[in-house]
C-alpha cells in the first residue's frame, strides 16, 4: 500500500527542516490532535498511539542529508515505512511531501488506508511548525 501527503511549502531551508525531522522530538510537534501517546524511547526512535488505535513505535531507518529522512515501524507486525522527502527550491525555502509504503494483507489495508492517509495529511499539514 502506497499513500503520499500533499507536498507542502515551507518557507525554510531544506537543511533546517532536514535537521527538525532527523530529531525524533520533534514528531510531537507534527502529531495530529488526536494523538493519545507520545513517548521519546531512544535518539532514533518513539511511540506514539492515536485515539482508538493501537500504539506504534518508528525509528529512522536512514536519512540522506537535507533531502530525505526514512522511518519504519520498529515491529514485523505492520512492516512499513515513513519517507520524508525535502526538495530544495531556494536558500530559505523548501517542499516537504511523505510518502507511507507498507507491506499489508488486502483486509488490513482496507481498514487502515482512511486513518493512515489523514495521519500522513496531519503530519505535512503540521512541518510549518518546525
Amino acid at each position: 500500500m502506497h499513500l503520499q501527503s500533499p507536498k507542502i511549502k515551507i518557507e525554510k531551508s531544506a537543511e533546517k527542516i532536514f535537521n527538525s525531522l532527523n530529531d525524533i522530538k520533534n514528531f510531537e510537534t507534527l502529531m495530529p490532535e488526536s494523538i493519545a501517546k507520545f513517548e521519546v524511547t531512544s535518539d532514533d526512535s518513539f511511540i506514539f498511539a492515536l485515539k482508538g488505535m493501537p500504539e506504534i513505535k518508528l525509528q529512522k531507518k536512514s536519512q540522506t542529508p537535507f533531502s530525505q529522512v526514512v522511518l519504519g515501524a520498529a515491529s514485523d507486525k505492520l512492516p512499513f515505512t515513513l519517507t520524508g522527502n525535502i526538495i530544495e527550491l531556494d536558500a530559505n525555502s523548501c517542499e516537504v511531501q511523505l510518502d507511507f509504503e507498507g507491506s499489508f494483507n488486502p483486509m488490513m489495508a482496507m481498514m487502515v488506508k482512511g486513518p493512515i492517509g489523514k495521519f500522513i495529511e496531519a503530519l505535512s499539514t503540521n512541518m510549518v511548525k518546525l
